[in-house]
Order: structure tokens, then sequence, then C-alpha cells
């Protein structure tokens, strides 16, 4: 489990992140989602221990990731938009120094190693040189070095970037297997891959948490009124008629559609869903119906009603903020970047003197 408090993040003086506060449970993919400059890399970079906060904590199994980074970074498994390839090796040659670079037994290396290639499709191409490989398979590379290690958490950013569709479908077939031994985080702006892939959603409006929660339970929160719309072989009159029979009332709207019938709108309290009684009614008036579309809301309309909120004076948490560390780099001055050297150290350069004992404090992979 990992537990997030008070997590902020300062580029000079602005804040790319401020006060998240979150809890990622073991055993579930979570979804990462937000517009552009929402705080997602930076939240993601700060999760892995490569960024370290300006403020707040982040505790993996009771450990802090900066007070033990050697023991928790062990345990997470992560892949940069950009993965850190070396071209100049072979996938075989860069996986394994990978598992010696994450402090992998000398006699696992080699098992480990075939497994992930195996598990990723590189196996056939183990020997060819990363420089000549397709995008989509440097991707696949990636993916496999975030494997190495058997790590506990796995963060995936942008996994799917790149491949062509079967390689899409393949690498979402292989992060469902992989959800069944380890947690995964994965950020993706393709909003049908979160859906189908994730069971928790977080999303961030300009570094603030605005949702954490289940697909299920945020379709719940937005959906609204749901609405019915179906096509009946009848007069308008006589589709109104009908309606008005039924026990269950409904704001409705009717439309003559001349030769075809009319068109029905039915607005539902939420959590209602009319169909079987609307289909027992037309038929009992032996009346039939054409066509019936029952509107479901989808991680979209989630996602665009849940930052529309958030751009406004509304929000789902306790915590406000800004900016990515692109969007904020761009509007600090040189004289903000001069004033805000020398206000102290951040916590980083504070780990960094504090384990700084030789080799026992050094940056792992993934």
């Amino acid at each position: 489990m990992i537990k997030v408090s008070g997590l902020t993040k300062y580029y000079g003086s602005i804040p790319a992140v401020k006060n998240l506060n979150f809890t990622i449970e073991d055993g579930h993919i979570y979804g990462l989602l937000g517009p552009n400059g929402a705080g997602k890399t930076t939240t993601m970079s700060m999760l892995t221990g490569t960024l370290a906060p300006s403020e707040g904590e982040i505790v993996f199994n009771g450990e802090d990731i900066f007070r033990f980074p050697i023991s928790v970074k062990g345990q997470i498994g992560y892949l940069p938009e950009n993965p850190p390839l070396y071209p100049e090796l072979t996938p075989k040659e860069y996986l394994t120094f990978v598992a010696r670079a994450k402090r992998v037994s000398k006699s696992d290396i080699s098992s480990q190693v075939a497994t992930v290639m195996e598990q990723t499709g590189l196996t056939k191409l183990q020997n060819r040189l990363i420089a000549n490989l397709s995008k989509g398979y440097r991707q696949r590379v990636g993916i496999a070095q975030a494997m190495i290690g058997s790590p506990r958490v796995i963060i995936l950013d942008e996994p799917t970037v790149g491949l062509d569709p079967q390689q899409v479908v393949q690498v979402r077939e292989l992060i469902k297997k992989l959800s069944k031994k380890m947690t995964v985080i994965l950020s993706s702006h393709i909003l049908s891959e979160i859906e189908e892939l994730c069971d928790r959603i977080l999303i961030l409006s300009k570094g603030e948490l605005i949702a954490c929660n289940s697909l299920e339970n945020l379709q719940r929160q937005y959906a609204g009124s749901d609405v019915l719309t179906l096509t009946v072989s009848c007069s308008e009159q006589r589709a109104k008629e009908i309606l008005s029979s039924m026990k269950s009332q409904y704001e409705f709207t009717v439309e003559d559609i001349k030769s075809k019938g009319c068109r029905i709108t039915l607005v539902c309290p939420k959590g209602r869903d009319p169909r079987e009684s609307i289909f027992f009614a037309f038929a009992k008036a032996r009346t039939p119906i054409i066509e019936m579309n029952y509107s479901i809301i989808t991680l979209e309309d989630v996602f665009l009603k849940a930052t529309e909120k958030a751009d406004g004076t509304d929000s789902l948490s306790d915590a406000p903020a800004q900016d990515t560390q692109e969007s904020a780099e761009e509007f600090i001055s040189p004289s903000e970047l001069s004033a805000s050297k020398g206000k102290g150290k951040d916590k980083k350069q504070e780990n960094e003197e504090e384990y700084d004992d030789g080799d026992d404090y050094r940056p792992l992979f993934g």
C-alpha cells in the first residue's frame, strides 16, 4: 500500500502539485488522468522517488520512500514516457544491465531476463541492437525493464505510445496479467484504455486531485439524469397516451417523424432504468418499438465534467494546486529563479546528505 500525504512540489515559487492526499491499495489497476499541465508526470516521478517533493511524504508499506530509498525503490518498477534505453546495446544486454543495477541475484538474472522478454514479445529480437528496433519494440523494452526485479508496484507512463493496434492489444493483456501479481499505476491520454484496464481512477487538474474513486462510483456521482431515446411506430398522440398510462411517470418529449412514427425522449432520475417498463407498456399496447437507446455515462463524460467543475470554484478534494514542471517553468522569471535559490535545501538534498555513505545511496532503475 502507498499512502501519499500532503504531497507538494514547487518549481521556484510556482506549485506544480500541491497537497495531494490519496492511498494506493494493493491489487488494483489505478488510472491517472488529467489535462496537459495537470501534474501527472511530476506526481509519478515523486511516486517513484526520482523527484523529491517540496513538502509531504510518500509511505510505501510503512517506509518513507526518501528515508529508505534502497529498500523501497527496489519494489517499484517504472516506465517513463520516454524509456531510458541504451541504443548501442541489445535488449538482452540492456535488461541484464538493469537486473544488475536493481541488485537481482546473479543466479536469477538470466531467468528473469528471459521471462520478461518472453512476456513482452522480445525473445526473437533479443540480440538485435535497440537502435535498430521500431518505436513499438523499444517501448516493449522499456516495459520489460520496469518488470525486472519482480516489483510489487509498477508505474507506467503512456505504455502504449507508438504501438500498432495489435501491439496495443497485446500490451493491455500484459498489463492485466501483471495486475494479478502487482499493483499497477497507469497514466494514459487514451480514455478508452483507462476505462478498459483500470478499476480505480485518479483525476488531476491544475495540480489538484479532484477525484479518486472507482469508475462505477464516479459514473454514479456525475451521471445526473439518464436519457432514454426510442423510436416507435405510432402517432404522436398514441405515444403520449401510452406513456401517460404508465405507473412510473417520466418527463418526456415526443417528436413526429412523419412516415416512421415518432421519436420519444425520456429524462429519468439517476439510477432508474425505465427500459423494461417501457418495453412492456408498448408491447401491451401492441405498438412496435423500432429503436431504443439508453445513454450510459462514459469515462470521457466523467473526465470532462470533473475537469470542468475544477476549472470553476468547486472541487472534490482539499488539494488546491497549479501546474506541472513544464507549465510552471514557462512563467518563472530569472529573478524568481535566482530568488528561490539559497532558501534552504529541498528534501532530496537533505536525504542525499543523510545517506551519503559511499555506494549505499545511489539511484536505481525503476
